[in-house]
Parts: structure tokens; sequence; C-alpha cells
């Protein structure tokens, strides 16, 4: 399944010598974990709810075990400070969705698992009632 490595960077890029360094040199440590950008800073962007100051970047790799192999490895670690240093952010990983994903059959999942007193894994949880 593929997964996603999403950043929200704080502010907006600058152009220092050491980010345009950490651009130059991302894709060469994306490669070897079949990483693409799929968006990168959105030069179009329209805010449709709430805000969004900061830059988006996400990046798409075929299945969580390399995103997360890409993030972890020697040379994006190495490479990483040039980017933080001047653009923090939050970054994290995340699934997608496998092929044919209907959310109606998450909703009746969670419908189950609330009407079981469960967490939708199956754990024994309080869970608060359903809003009706």
């Amino acid at each position: 399944m593929t997964a996603y490595a999403l950043a929200r960077l704080r502010p907006e890029p600058v152009l220092d010598p050491e980010v345009l360094d950490y651009m130059d040199r991302i894709q060469t440590t994306l490669d070897p974990f079949g990483g693409r950008f799929l968006v990168h800073g959105a030069p179009r962007r329209e805010v449709l709810e709430g805000r969004w100051p900061e830059a988006l970047v996400i990046i798409g790799f075929p299945t969580y075990a390399q995103a997360r192999a890409w993030y972890d490895s020697e040379p994006y670690q190495a490479l990483l400070p040039l980017r933080t240093r001047h653009m923090p952010g939050d970054v994290l990983l995340i699934d997608g969705t496998p092929d044919g994903y209907d959310p109606s059959v998450t909703a009746a999942a969670l419908r189950a698992s609330y009407s079981a007193g469960t967490t939708p894994t199956g754990q024994e949880t309080p869970v608060p009632p359903m809003p009706q």
C-alpha cells in the first residue's frame, strides 16, 4: 500500500544556501526507496477552511516500510539538519488507502465498535456514547 511523508514547514521557505543545498540533494536520498515528490510548496493554493500559513510537502513511497527506511537512512539523516535549522515543521508518515477504499465500510465498522463498547481495533476501552 502506498505511504506518504507529509511535512508542514514553518515559516514559508527561505532561500538560505543550506536550504538550497538540501533541495539539490534530497532526491538522491529518495531514489533508493522509490520516493517521489507529489506536492512541493504548492505555488497555487486556496485555503477553503481554517488557516494554512505553512508550506506543504508530500512525498509518495511504494510502501510504509520504504518511507520509514528513507527517513531513517544515513544519507537523509545527514541532510536533514540543513532544512531543520531554517524551516522547522511537523513531519509524519502515513499509509494511503487501498484501491477501492469505501469510507462507508469504515463508518459501519466504527458504528459496530461503538455499539460493542470497544475501540475500532477491538480493545476493550471505555468509549463515549456515539452521538445520535
